[in-house]
This record gives C-alpha cells, sequence and structure tokens, in this order.
C-alpha cells in the first residue's frame, strides 16, 4: 500500500514538476515573441521619424506675377516642419521609438509575477497606438493634398514638381503605420495568450 501511494505521489510530483516546465518554456517562448514585436516597432517608427526628418527638397520654379512681365526663376524649398501635420508624424514616431527602446528595457529589468510594469507597458503601448495612428492620419490628409490638390479651395498639386520629397515621406508614412500596427499587435498578444490558456483548461 506504501509502495502504491510512493508511486503515485512520484507521478503527481513528475506532472507537476513537468507542467511547471511547460509553463517556463511558454513563458520564454512568449517573451521571446514580444521582444522581436517591439524590436520591430522600434525599428520601423525610428526609420520613418528619420526619414521625414531629413526630407527636403529644392526645385528652381518659374513665376509670372503678370501676363506683360517675363516669368523669372525662384529657388523653392520643401521641408517637413513647414507644416504642422509633418511636425506631429515625427514627432510621435519619435516618441514611440524611444518609447519602445525603453519598453525593451523595462521588459528585461521586471521581475515577479505580480509586478505592475507589464500592465503599465499594455497601456503605454495601447496610447502608442493611438499616437502614432493619429499622427499617420494627419501626414496622411496633408500628403493627398500634395498628390491631388483640392479643387475647392484652389489648392494645386505639388508632388509633380517635389516629387521625391512626397516619394519619401509616403515611404515614411508606410514604415510608421506598420510600426503602429506592430504596437497593435503588442496590445493583443497578452490577450490572445490568456485566451488560450483558458481554452486549455
Amino acid at each position: 500500500m506504501e509502495s502504491q501511494n510512493k508511486v503515485s505521489m512520484g507521478g503527481m510530483d513528475g506532472l507537476e514538476s513537468r507542467e511547471k516546465e511547460m509553463k517556463m518554456a511558454n513563458q520564454r517562448t512568449a517573451k521571446s515573441r514580444e521582444l522581436l514585436v517591439r524590436l520591430l516597432a522600434f525599428a520601423l517608427t525610428f526609420v520613418a521619424a528619420i526619414l521625414f526628418g531629413v526630407n527636403k527638397q529644392t526645385k528652381v520654379v518659374s513665376l509670372q506675377l503678370t501676363p506683360t512681365l517675363p516669368p523669372f526663376n525662384v529657388p523653392v524649398t520643401a521641408k517637413w516642419h513647414y507644416l504642422s501635420a509633418f511636425v506631429y508624424f515625427v514627432a510621435s514616431n519619435a516618441i514611440a521609438c524611444s518609447y519602445a527602446a525603453l519598453s525593451i528595457l523595462l521588459l528585461f529589468t521586471s521581475k515577479g509575477e505580480n509586478n505592475i510594469v507589464p500592465k503599465m507597458i499594455i497601456i503605454l503601448d495601447t496610447l502608442m497606438v493611438a499616437l502614432i495612428f493619429s499622427g499617420n492620419g494627419a501626414a496622411t490628409a496633408i500628403a493627398l493634398m500634395g498628390y491631388k490638390g483640392n479643387s475647392h479651395v484652389q489648392w494645386k498639386e505639388v508632388c509633380s514638381v517635389f516629387g521625391k520629397f512626397c516619394d519619401q515621406g509616403a515611404v515614411a508614412i508606410g514604415l510608421s503605420q506598420l510600426g503602429a500596427l506592430a504596437f497593435l499587435l503588442l496590445v493583443l498578444m497578452p490577450t490572445l495568450s490568456s485566451n488560450k490558456r483558458s481554452s486549455n483548461y
């Protein structure tokens, strides 16, 4: 009888240790996935901010004030900081990439299950999603105006003149959009993993 109890106790201990090992392995896998997505979010928002931050183009434009006077050439420069929507775009991406770097450090320094840091990170991830999407929306609205103009207010399109400036801005907005999706994935990952855990029980 005693030997049977020992065997059953030994089996229970083995089962518990296997469950513990599986839980630790799952946590390591989840952490490495999160680290990968955070690095991706950092890289995308960093490159988007740099691309737009160095974006400028100078062109010589021919202007004619009146039909009787001959046209004269004027050098005109397009810079990202001339429009507040582009300034907001660069600032939001700079904030997001700085936060991504900080969150990677916080992720590795936080220990324990009842730590408040992971909960704070989820809240800040959500704020980054809102910040980047709003910056992308503002920049996209102005970029579309540059590509198509607005006939209602008599604004001409300028991307036929400043093609490089517009193309570089479009690439930056696309990268930033991918960065926003990476942050959105970071918000969804804890929810998806908790649903997976609850379905296993």
